[in-house]
C-alpha cells in the first residue's frame, strides 16, 4: 500500500488538473480564443497607428480578404465570431483600444436580434451607445462609422426589427460628431423588393464575393483618408 501510494496521489493529481482545465475552458467567455488569437499575432507585428479598424461579427470575420477591396487604406480586421454588441463591449479592450485606430467601422447587432426574441431595436440601441461612449472616452477623436444590420434571408423574420434598430442607431450618431451610418441594408435589394439571394452563401446569412463587391461601393466614400 505504502509503495502504491504515490501512484495514487499522481493519479488524484491529474484527476484534479483535468477538471480543472475542463472548469477553466467551461468559464472562459465567448471568443476568447479568437481574440488571443488577435492578441498572439499582434505580439508578433502589431499594426500600425492612425489606421482603420473594421470590427464587429461575423460579416466582418469573413471578409478575409478585406483589404484587397479597399487598397488604399490599412485595415485592422478584427471581427470575431457571431458576435453581438456585447461581446464587442467585453473585448473592446483587446480588440479596439490598443490600436488607436483614426476610425472605427462597426458591424454588429444583427447576432443580438437573432439571440433571443426578447431583445428589441431600444435594446440594440443601448447596447450601441455603451460601445460608442467606450470607444470616444478611450479615443475622443476617433472617427466611428457604423454599417447598418443587413437583410439576412435566413433572418426574414427579423427584418422590422433590424430596420427599427438602424433607424434608431442613425438618428443617434446624426447628433454625434465625426460619425457615419452607412445603409447596405437598402442596397441589398432587387428592384422588384425582394432580396438578393445570389450575393449570400447557403446558409442565408453571411454573404459571397459579389455581395462584399455591393459593400465596398458603399462603404469606400465614408473611409478616412
Amino acid at each position: 500500500m505504502t509503495k502504491a501510494l504515490p501512484y495514487i496521489l499522481l493519479l488524484v493529481l491529474c484527476l484534479i488538473t483535468d477538471v480543472c482545465v475542463t472548469i477553466a475552458i467551461a468559464q472562459a467567455p465567448p471568443f476568447y480564443n479568437e481574440v488571443q488569437a488577435f492578441k498572439k499575432q499582434d505580439s508578433i507585428h502589431f499594426p500600425p497607428k492612425n489606421t482603420i479598424l473594421f470590427v464587429g461579427s461575423s460579416s466582418f470575420t469573413k471578409w478575409k480578404d478585406v483589404q484587397n477591396y479597399f487598397p488604399s487604406q490599412i485595415i485592422i480586421n478584427r471581427g470575431f465570431g457571431g458576435s453581438t454588441l456585447l461581446d464587442v463591449i467585453r473585448y473592446a479592450p483587446q480588440v479596439i483600444y490598443p490600436y488607436h485606430a483614426k476610425q472605427v467601422v462597426i458591424y454588429c447587432g444583427e447576432n443580438d436580434l437573432a439571440s433571443s426574441d426578447t431583445v428589441t431595436a431600444q435594446m440594440v440601441l443601448q447596447r450601441f451607445k455603451q460601445l460608442f461612449n467606450g470607444i470616444r472616452k478611450n479615443n475622443p477623436a476617433v472617427s466611428i462609422a457604423f454599417v447598418s444590420i443587413k437583410p439576412s434571408p435566413g433572418r426574414q423574420q427579423l427584418w422590422p426589427k433590424m430596420i427599427a434598430a438602424n433607424q434608431r442607431i442613425k438618428n443617434f450618431l446624426n447628433k454625434k460628431s465625426k460619425t457615419a451610418f452607412i445603409d447596405v441594408y437598402h442596397k441589398m435589394f432587387n428592384k422588384d423588393g425582394t432580396v438578393m439571394q445570389d450575393i449570400f452563401i447557403e446558409d442565408n446569412l453571411h454573404m459571397n464575393a459579389k455581395g462584399y463587391a455591393i459593400w465596398q461601393k458603399i462603404i469606400k466614400p465614408y473611409l478616412k483618408k
